[in-house]
Formats: C-alpha cells, sequence, structure tokens
C-alpha cells in the first residue's frame, strides 16, 4: 500500500512539473522575444507604433484590420516582408521569428503595456 501511495504522489509531482513546462517556455519565450523586438524592430515600431506608416502599427486593431492577428501571420511578414517591412529570413533564425512574433501578439493582446 505504501509502495502505491508513494508512487501515486510521484506520478502526480511529475505531472504538476510536465504541466509547468510550456508556462517557463512561455517566459523564456517572451523575454527573448522582447530582446528581439527591441534589436530589431523598435527602431520603426516603438510600443506597436509605427515611425513610417502610422495606420500600419502593431496594435491589435490594426493587426485584426489587416489580418495579422496571429503568431503565423506575424511570422509570414517578418520572414518575408512587404511593402516597407523588411523581411528578416537572413537576419533572424525560425526560432528568433517565432519568438519575436508571439512577444508582439501578446503586446498587442495587452496593449502593448509600457516597459
Amino acid at each position: 500500500m505504501k509502495i502505491l501511495i508513494k508512487f501515486i504522489l510521484f506520478t502526480v509531482l511529475l505531472l504538476i512539473i510536465y504541466l509547468q513546462q510550456p508556462a517557463l517556455a512561455d517566459t523564456v519565450n517572451g523575454a527573448n522575444g522582447a530582446k528581439i523586438f527591441s534589436k530589431n524592430c523598435a527602431g520603426c515600431h516603438i510600443n506597436g507604433g509605427n515611425i513610417i506608416r502610422r495606420g500600419k502599427n502593431l496594435k491589435m486593431k490594426a493587426l485584426k484590420k489587416y489580418k495579422m492577428d496571429s503568431v503565423e501571420a506575424i511570422s509570414n511578414i517578418v520572414t518575408y516582408g512587404k511593402n516597407n517591412m523588411s523581411a528578416y529570413k537572413d537576419r533572424l533564425s525560425e526560432s528568433e521569428i517565432q519568438s519575436v512574433s508571439t512577444y508582439v501578439l501578446s503586446q498587442a493582446e495587452n496593449n502593448w503595456p509600457k516597459q
């Protein structure tokens, strides 16, 4: 009986640790995304704005209007660029593009809070 209880407790502990993994990964990716954004994007998109074309900013209203309100859509434009937006496929790795795209979407969802 004691072995069964220990086994159950051990299994529950492993399950808790496993379920925490995405949260830990999101924290790391969020910090990495913020760093990548600061280094590569903030020059034109400070606080989610756009110094080149005001209407094409990174605020949720504009992202929805231009159907850029998903990580996939943001990743695509970061990778390949479009119009005045430069392509970053030769400057950033796929994981960096994913991180910065996730960061941009989460900031937009939170109305670009001041850092």
